[in-house]
């Protein structure tokens, strides 16, 4: 029997830089090869995104520069940056069809953000300024990523997959969920009540996080999640393989 294909797994990229480049970040593609899949990039100059979805069999809203907040009706803050309408637009609608779809779905930071904003939530433009300071979720000067301690709900489709209910994330944000939206459900978070996951109740695999997994690639608990993405789009990718063989058995046979 000839082996399986691995599954592919599509990324969104951060916007163009200023020389033009798409890029992201390297741990997010060692993140999903070392769970054994096909790593693709998404970058947001595409006309149809809902045309994505027919090939890939999972996808990663990876993370990034702020949303801009009049897509959810926020206001303007100082501490907002990189804004890309292009990206807004781009992510916005893939969400979407992603939601709508069956294939399996992980949202990272800005990723867990799009994915809320899609269905309609709000978000807190500046995090200390609603949280304070007691847990920092960055660190501002100079701007990179810092560690704390999670809450994950034990009876959580999350904590079964991570097989913790109280994992150390490393977090890199500033901005966060405000409200909840419709379908979703809150799965984990940080001790002062920030949201720190969610899982959308009507989907069968649609997870996001608010810290970055990819970051910490030692941390087998942290990688259970990559792993569980690429296990749920290997399972789609059959059976999206063996509807398509009997359709055509079907056919041939003038059934």
């Amino acid at each position: 029997m000839s082996e399986q294909p691995l599954p592919v797994i599509g990324i969104t990229t951060y916007s163009r830089n200023e020389a033009g480049e798409f890029y992201l970040p390297g741990p997010y593609i060692d993140a999903v090869q070392l769970a054994g899949g096909i790593p693709i990039l998404l970058p947001p100059n595409q006309p149809a995104p809902d045309q994505l979805l027919a090939i890939v069999d999972g996808l990663i809203f990876s993370g990034g520069g702020d949303i801009d907040p009049a897509l959810y009706g926020g206001e303007h803050h100082p501490t907002i940056y990189l804004v890309d309408a292009e990206r807004d637009t781009f992510e916005l609608a893939l969400a979407k069809a992603a939601i709508d779809s069956h294939i399996p779905v992980l949202g990272i930071c800005r990723g867990m953000q799009i994915l809320s904003v899609a269905s309609g939530a709000e978000l807190i433009t500046h995090v200390p300024d609603v949280y304070g300071e007691t847990i920092h979720h960055r660190l501002d000067h100079p701007r990179r990523p810092i560690g704390h301690a999670v809450q994950v709900s034990p009876t959580s489709r999350l904590a079964t997959m991570l097989g913790e209910s109280e994992i150390a994330v490393v977090s890199w944000h500033h901005q966060a969920i405000k409200t909840v939206p419709d379908g979703w459900t809150v799965t984990a978070q940080a001790a002062d009540g920030l949201i720190e996951a969610l899982e959308y109740r009507q989907h069968p695999w649609l997870f996001a996080v608010q810290w970055h997994p990819e970051l910490s690639p030692d941390d087998p608990v942290h990688q259970r999640l990559f792993q569980a993405l690429v296990a749920a789009a290997s399972r789609g990718r059959l059976e999206r393989r063996d509807r398509a063989i009997a359709s055509t058995r079907s056919a041939g046979s003038g059934l």
